[in-house]
């Protein structure tokens, strides 16, 4: 049986908010052309697979603000997680699987009191 931890509340709470600006930054850099300067497109056989990119406009500077706003929390998030009180008390054998535990533990409703620990 896979061991239960009792994370702090803003730990779970960074990791959370540290999946949500991954997904939009993911979806942001989607969405932009392949490139951020303004560059002609090109065709590329001569590798093992054919390469080809249309023209890129190139991002615009809000696009490139954007983008560098959600790095920078996405950094400063990893940190916090990654850096935070929490792992100190955590075995060393057992760092790893608190840490994926920690991963995916968004989106788990916290366990239902019962009866008997109730009382």
């Amino acid at each position: 049986m896979a061991a239960t931890y009792d994370f702090p509340s803003d730990l779970l709470a960074g990791q959370e908010e540290l999946h949500q600006v991954r997904a939009e930054l993911l979806a942001l850099l989607k969405r932009l052309p392949w490139s951020v300067e303004p560059l002609e497109g090109f065709s590329d056989d001569h590798g093992w697979r054919r390469v080809e990119r249309p023209a890129s406009p190139g991002w615009t500077a809000d696009e490139q603000a954007e983008v560098e706003k959600l790095r920078e929390r996405e950094r400063e998030l990893a940190v916090f997680v990654t850096c935070h009180r929490f792992w100190s008390e955590v075995a060393a054998a057992d760092k790893v699987d608190a840490r994926m535990t920690l991963k995916h533990a968004h989106g788990t409703p916290p366990a239902e009191p019962t009866e008997e620990s109730a009382s």
